[in-house]
């Protein structure tokens, strides 16, 4: 298994749409994709799933999925060379350095799909709707930019409701259970491989989809308060 990874390590480095801490890329994605249409993200794409299903829906518009570990970015960007799939690109980084590749307004909107859900309360900060990681979302969105939760932690899900509502973000959707509609959007019936292994067991898909507002006010010593005080009494 070692050696598999340390060979898809190497052979990434060759792939012409996986950037890997690339210098200079502020305000040159444009440039990169050969046309002016909005760039989306996918946050912790892992083998990019959504990325490549969400670029093969939507010509149209530049998909970019994130993650430091590019032994699972190795899947979803192969797939994307073999289909020619153009409109589609990795990049391997840490989330919270999103400011150092994207300028403000250069992001038009990102996707989080079935992130670790850090339940645990002291790693609450690593949750990726914490505000921690929604003031860097700031720094590269356009206003009103969109942000798409998909998950199947209810932790998670009730956990970003709270953050939408103590933060004053503009709740868009709200579903608690994706699959029980039967007439959904087509992005949203797009599966990824942690979404087949139901990790959660919880058999229910829950989405979000929300706009940031203009400054994140920081109330995060209330929230981590109010987080303790829950877990306590759910003792």
């Amino acid at each position: 298994m070692a050696q598999k990874k340390l060979l898809r390590f190497a052979q990434i480095k060759a792939f012409e749409n996986v950037l890997e801490k690339p210098t200079n890329m502020q305000g040159k994605w444009q440039a990169y994709f050969k046309n002016n249409n909005p760039n989306v993200l996918e946050l912790a794409c892992g083998r990019g799933e959504y990325t490549i299903g969400l670029a093969t829906l939507y010509p149209s518009q530049n998909y970019i999925g994130v993650d430091i570990k590019g032994n699972r970015m190795y899947i979803g960007a192969k797939i994307a060379l073999e289909t020619n799939l153009v409109n589609a690109a990795f990049l391997r980084t840490e989330i919270e350095m999103l400011p150092d590749y994207f300028l403000q307004s250069e992001v038009d909107e990102i996707w989080i799909t079935f992130p670790d859900p850090q339940l645990r309360i002291s790693k609450a900060k690593k949750r990726l709707t914490h505000p921690r990681f929604l003031r860097k979302y700031l720094e590269v969105l356009k206003p009103g930019g969109f942000i798409h939760l998909k998950t199947d932690s209810p932790n998670l899900y009730s956990f970003t409701k709270k953050v939408i509502h103590m933060y004053g973000l503009h709740l868009l959707e709200d579903n608690a259970d994706v699959y029980a509609k039967t007439d959904i959007a087509e992005e949203l019936k797009i599966k990824t491989h942690y979404e087949s292994l139901d990790i959660a067991k919880s058999r229910k898909i829950h989405y979000l989809k929300f706009s940031l507002p203009n400054t994140i006010a920081d109330f995060d010593k209330e929230l981590q308060q109010i987080l303790v005080a829950e877990n306590n009494t759910d003792k």
